[in-house]
């Protein structure tokens, strides 16, 4: 009877006890690690739609370098054509060639106007502002919530749904500390860029604060590069164009 008791009794506390716990930063890590490599160009196109269908179209040539440093330079339109910008961690700088200095810029302005803002647009990994608070299993997905490392961090939380085989994200809510929901950004049409890149082509995004209004990236192609430290400077903002 004794033994019969104690294995009733070892058998409430595996009950108890979950089978695994999942590690919310792990999965995290390897999100960042399946949307691009630790260094790498990009070239890509942003599309803004006005609800009464006009739109405006922004082809862009962007390098990064680890967690905190990313590049980019407009190709087309011809108004926009040899602006670059640069991020450095929380620091963000926008360089117009007929104003000749790079002006400072706030994560939550928009260099092409519509619903990304520059946060989005130069988005540095999500391990490097963000941390899982709370992970659910879905099944086929997991959902990670996401509290901001810092203050000034463009969105407080993250709600980020996770393929659980591809380990890519399928859809993130941007939200305030308030919980209130600012955007939805929606991952499409997984491609093989080359060398073991496989990851989303579009980005497309909505905003309850803007009604209508709908905007997209859409990537040409990603690599691996080597980048020189020199292209993440201030003064080398007027030659990013020798970097193609």
């Amino acid at each position: 009877m004794r033994n019969v008791t104690m294995f009733l009794m070892l058998l409430v506390l595996l009950a108890a006890v979950p089978a695994y716990a999942v590690d919310g930063n792990a999965i995290l890590a390897q999100v960042d690690k399946n949307l691009t490599p630790d260094s790498y160009e990009m070239y890509r196109k942003l599309v803004n739609m006005e609800p009464d269908g006009r739109k405006k179209e922004f082809i862009l040539f962007t390098v990064k370098k680890g967690n905190d440093k990313i590049a980019g330079l407009f190709i087309s339109p011809a108004s926009d054509k040899g602006r670059t910008t640069l991020r450095l961690g929380e620091n963000m700088w926008l360089y117009i060639p007929n104003v000749g200095k790079p002006v400072r810029i706030t994560s939550l302005q928009s260099v092409v106007g519509g619903v990304f803002n520059n946060a989005d647009i130069m988005r540095l990994d999500y391990t490097e502002e963000y941390e899982a608070v709370k992970v659910e299993d879905l099944g086929k997905e997991y959902l990670l919530r996401l509290k901001a490392k810092t203050r000034t961090v463009a969105y407080d939380q993250l709600r980020m749904w996770v393929d659980r085989k591809k380990t890519l994200p399928t859809k993130i809510e941007c939200r305030t500390e308030a919980d209130m929901l600012i955007k939805t950004l929606y991952f499409k049409q997984i491609k093989d860029f080359g060398g073991g890149i496989v990851r989303p082509a579009v980005i497309e995004t909505d905003s309850p604060l803007y009604r209508g209004y709908r905007s997209y990236m859409i990537f040409a192609g990603i690599k691996a590069r080597e980048v020189p430290d020199e292209a993440f400077t201030l003064n080398f903002m007027p030659r990013l164009e020798t970097l193609r």
